[in-house]
């Protein structure tokens, strides 16, 4: 396949939310007390019911020269206007060659688990409901056929949560982002039950469950003389725990039509998780293990009921067939510092080539598995041969995107000078 030719989906993103967020959509009777983004000693951050909830970005590093990069604090000045500005972002992924992405929070929470601990249950759902609604309406709406609507829930207040499933998807939004091992971040278990009207009610709406690694990294024990390449290294193994709660919690027993989607957790595990999976089965039947669906196979349930997406694994793309072509999905993850951007394509086919990917299979994990999963259709606001990587990007050239490397403190005198200038 020609690069030129090839259709992008992403499903794992990350967008900077913007100041003026919730300035359309908190109620009126709470748009006084909705999060602001304030600046302390220096530094901005997001304040809600009298306290520092999250950070405007972490590892928002799109263009920056890799000796700038971190998991420090980002203000939205030193950042590339892409991470936080819809139309600038939606620039970034013609760039890029994507046709469409899916976003998940950064203040928030990737699973809204920063907003949801808030004390103030009623202020706080409706902080969650205005978040969705911006999620939806702006950032999908402004852009239609760009943006794979992600909502987040009402993770305490289970019969709340209910509700914005099914508020959601009446506006359009297929995934919903939850935390991949809630106890891992104080909720129940997907084994105790306590989850079960929510996911009863996805199914009922036609939403998927979007798992995002974050909120189990704790579960990772590590020594106090660890460093940071110990999580960024570490952290995809957290999937095969998420992966292991789910089938093992029953859940695809309760709800046998029921699928996942897991971001950022890359593949690599996922064929030994497999095999070592399918031999428990027999060699360990002593244990009675009694979880799965009726009559299925480990192998036979991750192939029917889960979506795993990847940045780069070319180990594992070798053994596509053994995992389930119709499983994989990629993702880009602009602006953190894993992302391929911009030049995803070029390396995704160079991955695709090597493992002797054909053309059915690169469509395939490109595009079609997700357009699949999540009953979404690409081209229905933009033509195919409007879609595919040389068309965008040739979109992005006309329209001058510099994607050179660029230092923050470049962009931080660029946004000082819009201010200035008014814009």
């Amino acid at each position: 396949m020609n690069v030129n030719d090839m259709i992008l989906l992403s499903i794992d993103d990350h967008m900077i939310e913007p100041p003026d967020m919730f300035e359309q959509h908190m109620p009126a009777s709470f748009k006084d007390q909705a999060p602001k983004l304030t600046t302390i000693n220096g530094k901005d951050h997001w304040i809600f019911q009298g306290e520092s909830i999250g950070v405007p970005g972490l590892a928002a590093v799109a263009s920056w020269p890799k000796s700038e990069w971190g998991f420090d604090p980002t203000d939205l000045s030193e950042m590339r206007p892409g991470c936080y500005n819809v139309a600038e972002r939606v620039k970034d992924m013609d760039a890029n060659g994507m046709l469409a992405g899916m976003n998940f929070p950064t203040f928030a929470g990737f699973a809204g688990t920063h907003l949801a601990k808030m004390p103030d249950k009623a202020l706080t759902n409706a902080a969650i409901s205005a978040y969705n609604d911006w999620a939806i309406d702006e950032v999908a709406g402004s852009h239609p056929g760009r943006f794979i609507p992600l909502a987040i829930l009402q993770q305490w207040d289970i019969d709340t949560a209910v509700k914005e499933v099914h508020r959601v998807a009446a506006k359009g939004c297929k995934a919903i982002s939850m935390p991949e091992t809630p106890y891992g971040v104080g909720l129940p278990s997907f084994a105790s039950g306590h989850w079960d009207p929510v996911f009863a009610a996805m199914l009922d709406a036609g939403v998927t469950p979007c798992m995002h690694i974050g909120g189990g990294f704790g579960l990772v024990k590590r020594p106090a003389e660890a460093g940071v390449d110990d999580i960024i290294i570490l952290a995809p193994q957290v999937m095969a725990i998420t992966t292991t709660d789910i089938i093992l919690g029953g859940l695809l027993q309760r709800f046998p039509t029921l699928k996942f989607a897991l971001s950022e957790g890359g593949i690599g595990w996922v064929s030994f998780f497999l095999d070592r999976m399918d031999r428990h089965m027999t060699n360990q039947s002593w244990t009675h293990l009694d979880k799965l669906p009726a009559g299925k196979t480990p192998t036979e349930t991750w192939k029917e009921h889960f979506l795993a997406c990847f940045i780069t694994d070319p180990s594992a793309l070798h053994l596509r067939d053994r995992i389930g072509v119709n499983t994989l999905a990629w993702e880009c993850d602009y602006p953190h510092s894993d992302s391929t951007w911009p030049n995803s394509p070029e390396l995704l086919l160079e991955e695709f080539n090597a493992a002797g990917c054909s053309d059915e299979d690169i469509d395939a994990i490109s595009w079609k598995n997700v357009a699949t999963f999540f009953d979404y259709d690409p081209f229905q606001h933009i033509k195919k041969q409007d879609a595919t990587v040389g068309a965008l990007r040739a979109k992005a050239k006309a329209a001058g995107v510099d994607v050179s490397e660029t230092s923050k403190a470049e962009f931080k005198r660029r946004y000082d000078a819009a201010l200035v200038a008014g814009n």
